[in-house]
């Protein structure tokens, strides 16, 4: 019988684990097939940021010749680095909170350079914000910390990555494997001293190991060495988002002294296929596999079965992974920026691939994002329920490519049926189908953040892009998110090919102002980087790209990475949106051509009042307190209807008439986002009319049902 050991190897996140083994795990608990996982990232920070831990790691940075002053002074403190480390890493789990009075003093931690770029903590936290200014000042000793490793003691060193050069230059596998020829560095013997100590606990015969980033694959490659010299009969397999994109076309047969499968593309087929193939080694079926044959690297993808609909594939399972040893950080000062280091996430998601599939920069060829398949609602609500039982956690990440708006609707409207409490959040596109009133049901339902790819902010391109969005459209959808609650981020893009230098300054410009309105609460640069998947890789002079690989304008984009990146530090914090966009830059740069006011105009432009027959009309609220009243007039009298109902902020009441307050009663019911029998805008005017009202716009456009229109009741 096959044992398997799945692991992600160093480095990923410090705050939740990479989802991909506990993917692949809660599919084999499908098939009743046993596993052991592991994320040895954080167990190799664990290990390196302990008492013992810093006493070794400080004896090897005192032996390294000529460090800086900062290293210098962290070599001086060492004793106080010692003596807190322990503390500050319980304090960063949330196990030691008392610890926060000790370290918002700042005379507690020790300090060097990351603390002479100090922010004021007072404006960015205020008076209250102990927690989480303590977080933010732990970090900073953590990276102090890392400067002195990367310079001292191992120059590979990242929190989030290993060696990631090596990873980048997957063309030619030269320098990785002269690399692995070498002897181990400090961190290597970290980590294949907790491998081998996992390996003879589980005593597996076959080893997934998931290469999510560039920043993983040297240690997957040096896990992979020393298990083939270590534990010969265990066979190695290779998977996940780095071999899915950068390996399709392997035929290097070194990478097989270290590996005998690579894998591609969704893992679940593959991976049932390897574990019969162990079993019995003349099964000799396989799915999208590399792997060695007399000698030479073949393809093999002879299996008949195909691949799982998503619906089968089972529930992510995160058991064997240290949970309750994961720390947050804040290394940013920004709501939004936090999200992808502090708190730990469940990780799910909504849809197979992109339902747009069109982004010309985007690997689009592919399976992982060409074959589009959501996943129904009542599903995801079961496997949210699933992990919240299995892991305590509430908080979950969709990872979708983009989530599908009708589809988060739906989801939506389903945790709030099941009156389920979650905090969620996902990447999306900025369509205009995100509505003012989709943004509330969103929130209402947990929603708490959106990130999405405003790519390079310039009409012309996001159309040479083929993003299917404007600026002035994702200028309205992040006022929609932002209104309801919903913090937005937005990935930008710069160096896209034929790009201007006059294009690349309005991009900012109209990034300053969505900064400037509070539409956008955070975002990130990265230059433009060629894959070999997507159109423009595919086909290159269709989009300006000539010899080598080079944009046909010649423009040295690079020039402009410093000063995008500085300027969107200021705008996250709220400040220096008053600067010239010059000011930013050490180059003379043109002046922009967009107008001061472009993003204004844009958000204080009005949704349309026109609402589709086929709406879905929902009520947030609860039930109303109903009171028979009369109003009279000039020796006239109304009978009337007061409704008064109870929000968790506040109450109101509205007034109607009698006998159509009486109707509406009954329609609040049939609406209810706890009931959802479901009711369209064409059915209740039919029968509003059917009851033998009149003109039902004027009765929808009145002012009690724009009252209740501002306390929930929804269009969607």
């Amino acid at each position: 019988m096959t044992k398997l050991f799945l692991f992600t190897p160093p480095f990923t996140q410090l705050n939740t684990p990479y989802p991909a083994t506990a993917y692949i795990k809660g599919f084999l608990n499908t098939k009743n097939i046993s596993s052991v996982q592991a994320d040895l990232g954080i167990e190799v920070i664990l290990k390196m940021f302990s008492k013992q831990g810093l006493t070794d790691l400080f004896a090897t940075a005192e032996k390294h010749q000529n460090p800086t002053e900062n290293s210098q002074r962290i070599i001086a403190l060492k004793e106080f680095y010692i003596s807190t480390i322990d503390a500050v890493i319980l304090f960063l789990q949330g196990k030691n909170p008392t610890l926060a009075l000790s370290i918002c003093q700042e005379d507690f931690l020790p300090e060097a350079s990351r603390f002479a770029q100090l922010e004021d903590l007072e404006w960015a936290f205020g008076s209250m914000g102990t927690q989480d200014k303590a977080k933010h000042l732990a970090t900073l000793y953590l990276e102090d910390l890392s400067d002195l490793i990367s310079e001292c003691v191992d120059t590979n060193f990242g929190f989030s990555r290993y060696a990631e050069r090596l990873g980048r230059s997957a063309s030619t596998f030269d320098e990785l494997y002269e690399t692995l020829q070498t002897d181990y560095t400090y961190i290597d013997k970290i980590l294949l001293e907790i491998l081998e100590q996992r390996i003879t606990e589980v005593q597996p015969n076959l080893i997934l190991i998931s290469v999510p980033f560039p920043g993983n694959l040297y240690a997957a490659f040096r896990s992979a060495q020393f298990i083939k010299k270590h534990f010969p009969k265990i066979k190695i397999s290779m998977g996940g988002g780095f071999p899915n994109t950068e390996l399709r076309s392997l035929t290097d047969k070194r990478v097989f002294e270290f590996f005998d499968f690579i894998t591609l593309d969704d893992g679940e087929t593959p991976v049932e296929e390897l574990i019969l193939n162990v079993e019995n080694p003349a099964y000799n079926s396989f799915k999208r596999t590399f792997l060695l044959e007399n000698g030479e690297v073949v393809y093999k993808n002879n299996s008949a079965k195909s691949d799982y609909k998503q619906s089968e594939v089972g529930t992510p399972d995160y058991s064997d992974l240290k949970l309750d040893q994961y720390i947050s950080v804040i290394e940013i000062v920004n709501p939004m920026h936090r999200m992808w280091s502090d708190g730990r996430w469940n990780k799910l998601t909504m849809a197979h691939g992109c339902y747009w599939g069109k982004c010309t920069f985007c690997d689009i060829s592919l399976d992982y994002i060409k074959i589009y398949e959501p996943i129904a609602a009542n599903i995801l609500c079961d496997r949210i329920e699933e992990l919240i039982a299995a892991t305590g956690q509430n908080g979950f990440h969709f990872v979708d490519e983009a989530a599908p708006p009708a589809l988060m609707r739906a989801l939506a409207l389903e945790i709030l049926k099941r009156k389920l409490t979650v905090t969620w959040w996902t990447n999306i596109r900025f369509e205009k189908s995100f509505t003012r009133d989709l943004c509330i049901l969103l929130k209402a339902s947990g929603c708490i953040a959106v990130s999405g790819g405003l790519e390079v902010a310039s009409d012309r391109l996001l159309q040479l892009i083929d993003k299917g969005v404007t600026v002035e459209q994702v200028a309205k959808v992040t006022r929609n998110f932002t209104e309801a609650g919903i913090l937005v981020h937005a990935y930008l893009m710069y160096g896209y090919p034929t790009q201007t230098e006059q294009e690349t300054i309005d991009s900012l410009e109209m990034v300053r102002q969505l900064f400037e309105t509070g539409v956008l609460q955070s975002g990130f640069w990265h230059q433009f980087a060629l894959t070999t998947h997507s159109p423009v890789g595919m086909f290159p002079e269709k989009f300006g790209v000539i010899r080598d690989m080079e944009d046909q304008t010649g423009i040295n984009h690079d020039k402009f990475s410093f000063g995008l990146s500085k300027s969107l530090f200021n705008f996250m914090h709220g400040i220096c949106f008053d600067y010239p966009l010059q000011d930013w830059f050490e180059f003379k740069i043109p002046k922009t051509k967009i107008p001061y006011n472009y993003i204004e105009n844009a958000i204080l432009e009005a949704e349309s009042l026109e609402v589709k027959p086929n709406a879905k009309v929902v009520w947030l609220g609860g039930k109303p307190m109903v009171q028979h009243t009369t109003k009279s007039k000039k020796g006239q009298t109304w009978e009337l209807l007061q409704l008064t109902f109870h929000d968790k902020k506040e109450s109101f009441s509205i007034q109607m008439d009698r006998a159509e307050g009486e109707w509406w009663v009954g329609v609040l019911e049939t609406i209810s986002v706890q009931n959802q029998k479901g009711s369209t805008f064409q059915m209740l005017k039919n029968n509003f009319e059917a009851h033998g009202f009149a003109h039902f716009e004027l009765f929808w456009h009145s002012k009690p049902l724009k009252t209740m229109r501002s306390f929930g009741l929804l269009i969607l």
